[in-house]
């Protein structure tokens, strides 16, 4: 695996995009298999993760955690965060938090 600088971190060139786990391309993956994919994406050298609150919402965040369970400090994790879901969408919010 490559990896690349970013400042003080250490981040795989290729990423992992969690968002299609759990929502946004169809039926949500089984659990089972995709903590197995997420393990396996490390065990192959894949240390960089995407994830974010609107994915499921909360679900995708929840998932990735399960996951990284003893292996968290193998990681750097991305995440987006601001999106309105209390009116059950995933649009974001320019409010300040």
């Amino acid at each position: 695996m490559k990896y690349r600088n970013l400042r003080d971190l250490k981040v795989s060139a290729l990423g992992f995009g969690c968002m299609g786990m759990s929502t946004g391309y169809g039926k949500a993956g089984d659990k089972k298999e995709m903590i197995a994919l997420v393990c396996e994406a490390i065990d192959l050298g894949i240390n960089f993760f995407d994830t974010a609150e609107a994915y499921g919402p909360y679900t995708n965040e929840e998932l990735v955690g399960e996951a990284l369970q003893g292996r968290r400090d193998k990681v750097i994790l991305a995440s987006k965060f601001g999106f309105d879901l209390q009116n059950g969408g995933a649009r974001f919010s320019p409010r300040t938090y």
